[in-house]
């Protein structure tokens, strides 16, 4: 099943998203409005020291009007590969690099709105240097035992949806192992 886009036009266009409404015909034949929120993407790291210690941000988010607990993740730049952004990213908000990197994917986080395509990978041997977080971001990190982030999101101290497929997805891959 498909739907055919009859008309898109866009209402906002911003630094990071854009919203489009469009007007679609569906397989009845019915026509109606999708309001769509583009986004680039992004990237979600799941870092992993050598005593299978995951690296958690905690920051304030607006949308949630609390601190939340995360994996460190970022928007990519217009045309950036999701690898280079991964590296990127994990030195801004925390000041690691990573000498081993796996990519696990993509999902998608609320695709019945929102375009964003997130890419997942897991970073290994850990070297810690300084880190550059944006002038916006106010960022605590700390390591935790993959085994008590998993039972941080069974307890709903984790509910960040991008850190729990990221945490469960390492969880299940380093069992697998």
């Amino acid at each position: 099943m498909t739907e055919k886009i009859l008309q898109s036009k866009y209402r906002y266009r911003g630094r990071v998203v854009n919203l489009r409404l469009d007007q679609v015909r569906l397989p009845t034949q019915q026509i109606v409005t999708r309001e769509i929120v583009e986004h680039r993407g992004a990237v979600v790291i799941v870092a992993l020291d050598a005593r299978q210690r995951v690296l958690l941000v905690r920051q304030y988010r607006s949308g949630a009007g609390c601190e939340l607990w995360e994996v460190p993740a970022g928007t990519l730049e217009e045309n950036e590969e999701p690898a280079r952004c991964a590296a990127r990213e994990l030195e801004e908000e925390t000041g690691y690099r990573a000498a081993q990197w796996r990519a696990l994917g993509y999902f998608y986080s609320s695709p019945g709105i929102l375009t964003e395509k997130m890419y997942l990978f897991l970073a290994r041997q850990l070297t810690r240097g300084d880190a550059l977080p944006d002038a916006d971001e106010l960022i605590h990190s700390q390591f935790v035992s993959l085994a008590r982030a998993i039972k941080m999101i069974e307890r709903g101290e984790i509910v960040d949806a991008k850190t729990i497929v990221g945490l469960l997805r390492v969880s299940r891959l380093i069992r697998e192992m």
